[in-house]
């Protein structure tokens, strides 16, 4: 699960996380002979006058130059043969070069995709009986979930800040977020993951908004923030491009960033690719892209532990397992003893499961498992915006020593790294306590 990939058009003019626009048209064409150049002064790729000089395109036929064909006239044949010899050749040469490269590539992707969709079927089995036990269990329930009218009031608790909605620049969409703190300090971003919302972060809203402008967001395809039904809308640059509109469209140049699950991987890949936006990060149970691809390579034990993201790729059933006997996967694993969250109230329940349950309400989220696969293979990157790493000893779906391997990609000095014995996957509610104290001790110099 981090190189970011090209943008792709979602409800309408997005641009990419660089700020480029995306559907800009084609690609100009190579520059014009000299013999075009002087007729008419050049131009950029965007139509207007450009800068380049007389003479800067393709050079002239020198009849004393051993490298070109002598032409007596400037003639369209003998330019073409100028172009032939300049760079159709080379060009020939490094495509025949790059050929076995791209072939092995291509291979390896098929190869991939017949591993994926196969354990993609073996897992949809296994969780298809998973779910009608479920329903033979508790048949009053039946096989789909019951759509929740009215949010739980936890959800709206006034304790925990201010809801309000923010329209990203990038791509219009309306995100929702809940803000605490405004006036007390730098801005402190919270990424939740899957299956949660801004709620799982109730704790650590409540500890720092004495110091720092708290911002908790519901992420794209997570109800109540807009939620896009293409599959092409949930690709990483366009995920990427969200964090920084809402960065920068709260009013801030740089931000610490704390995430979990899914939005550690963005927060990951965040820091890579924008790291002046991001002054200090904390990081729960979850690694970066690049290195969960390579350590699952070396530790198959890992894909074992994973297998829900296989079942992801697939259209339309998982949410139909997920949902059946109202929610009761999903249930199962937030409140389970081994795997889930410890002490979780029926009413902190509900408040996680109000947005699955509407309409398309899981779709958006398992959109962002199924452009998991479509990056691989990764190159290894570095990492080196200061960071805290905290990871459970017990967590069910990660192994801890992906912990190790994270540090490998490090820049030396620049990561804290933390696990906890008694933790699992749920840190943030599981063991607030220790979290905030490790959090306060890293961000001890940011206080004023």
């Amino acid at each position: 699960m981090a190189a970011a990939v090209q943008s792709q058009l979602c409800k309408g003019g997005l641009t990419g996380p660089l700020g480029q626009q995306d559907c800009a048209g084609p690609r100009p064409l190579d520059p014009p002979l000299e013999s075009e150049l002087d007729k008419a002064p050049p131009t950029n790729p965007e139509g207007t006058k450009g800068s380049r000089t007389k003479g800067s395109g393709f050079p002239r036929s020198d009849p004393s130059s051993p490298l070109l064909p002598v032409c007596s006239a400037p003639s369209s044949a003998c330019s073409a043969v100028a172009v032939s010899e300049q760079g159709n050749m080379p060009e020939l040469v490094v495509t025949a070069l790059l050929a076995p490269s791209r072939i092995s590539l291509k291979l390896l992707r098929f190869f991939m995709w017949i591993f994926v969709y196969s354990a993609a079927i073996l897992t949809a089995a296994v969780y298809g009986c998973v779910a009608l036990t479920h329903v033979l269990c508790r048949p009053s329930r039946g096989c789909s979930g019951r759509p929740r009218r009215a949010a739980p009031a936890c959800l709206v608790d006034p304790t925990l800040g201010e809801h309000g909605f923010l329209n990203l620049s990038s791509s219009g969409l309306r995100l929702h977020f809940v803000s605490a703190g405004r006036g007390n300090g730098p801005l402190m971003l919270f990424l939740h993951g899957f299956p949660q919302n801004w709620f799982s972060w109730r704790y650590q809203l409540r500890e720092f908004q004495s110091h720092f402008h708290v911002v908790a967001v519901n992420l794209r395809g997570y109800v109540p923030s807009e939620a896009p039904k293409d599959v092409e809308c949930y690709t990483m640059d366009l995920l990427m491009a969200d964090i920084q509109d809402i960065i920068l469209g709260l009013g801030y140049s740089k931000c610490i960033l704390v995430a979990h699950d899914w939005g550690a991987v963005l927060a990951w890949n965040f820091s890579i690719y924008f790291p002046s936006l991001v002054e200090r990060m904390v990081v729960v149970s979850a690694p970066p892209m690049s290195v969960f691809q390579d350590y699952s390579i070396r530790h198959i034990s890992q894909f074992f532990r994973s297998n829900y993201m296989f079942l992801f790729q697939l259209p339309r059933l998982p949410e139909k397992l997920l949902s059946m006997s109202d929610f009761q996967i999903l249930k199962s694993s937030l409140t389970d003893r081994k795997t889930g969250i410890p002490r979780l109230t029926p009413c902190e329940l509900e408040a996680f499961l109000y947005g699955f349950s509407q309409p398309g309400g899981l779709t958006g989220p398992i959109n962002y498992y199924r452009n998991l696969f479509r990056q691989v293979p990764l190159e290894p990157q570095e990492l080196a915006v200061p960071t805290l790493l905290l990871w459970g000893e017990k967590d069910p779906y990660f192994q801890a020593g992906i912990v190790r391997a994270i540090e490998s990609r490090f820049v030396p000095g620049r990561l804290e790294a933390h696990i906890l014995p008694d933790a699992g996957h749920y840190i943030p509610q599981s063991h607030p306590r220790e979290m905030h104290q490790y959090m306060w001790a890293f961000l001890q110099d940011l206080l004023h």
